[in-house]
């Protein structure tokens, strides 16, 4: 049996926990795509992590979410995550840290309680926000700049991957811890490979 693979337990499906070297092959054959891609802050670049395809996957998801587990800092109240990708990883974080999560929505719905967020923040809420691939790091900080102007404070962001072309940086310079699981070096990728 591989170590993604399913095992019976119980009567039930429960899956294996990878080892950090498993995941980040798992995540590489799973979602690195190479060819020509354009990317959302409007670079092109000859190779792509396809997010969904690894966050649809239900070993890496429950691996991914007891790695963000090991990673929450202690006094973390909230986790959150940004549609779309943010989602599913969220939710799996929550599950294996007994956190509540929030979702983040990428604009206000229209109807119903027209809300931003799903989900219960205070302005007491220490915030973890997950993020699935950072680049520049635009999408995760619009999220962050909502969640602190509810007058929450954002103690710290992780991304699944860094692709290692400025969302550290930029993060960290607009006040927020941040952290990764991966680097795209983690799965035989140079950045400068473009």
């Amino acid at each position: 049996m591989t170590p993604h693979s399913p095992s019976l337990s119980g009567g039930g499906v429960t899956l294996l926990q990878m080892d950090t070297q498993t995941l980040a092959s798992r995540i590489a054959e799973t979602a690195v795509l190479r060819g020509s891609f354009t990317l959302r802050s409007g670079r092109t670049s000859s190779w792509y992590i396809d997010k969904y395809r690894f966050s649809t996957q239900p070993d890496i998801l429950q691996s991914l979410g007891e790695m963000f587990s090991g990673r929450i800092p202690d006094g973390t109240t909230l986790l959150a995550g940004a549609e779309l990708g943010g989602i599913p990883l969220v939710t799996t974080a929550a599950m294996a840290s007994s956190l509540p999560c929030l979702f983040v929505r990428n604009q206000k719905k229209e109807y119903g309680t027209a809300k931003r967020f799903e989900g219960a923040i205070t302005s007491e809420d220490r915030v973890v926000l997950l993020e699935d691939v950072a680049t520049t790091g635009g999408q995760i900080l619009e999220a962050a700049a909502e969640i602190t102007a509810m007058g929450a404070q954002v103690v710290r962001i992780i991304a699944v991957v860094d692709r290692l072309q400025g969302a550290r940086e930029n993060i960290e310079s607009a006040g927020y811890e941040f952290d990764a699981l991966f680097t795209v070096r983690d799965f035989g990728i140079d950045p400068d490979d473009d």
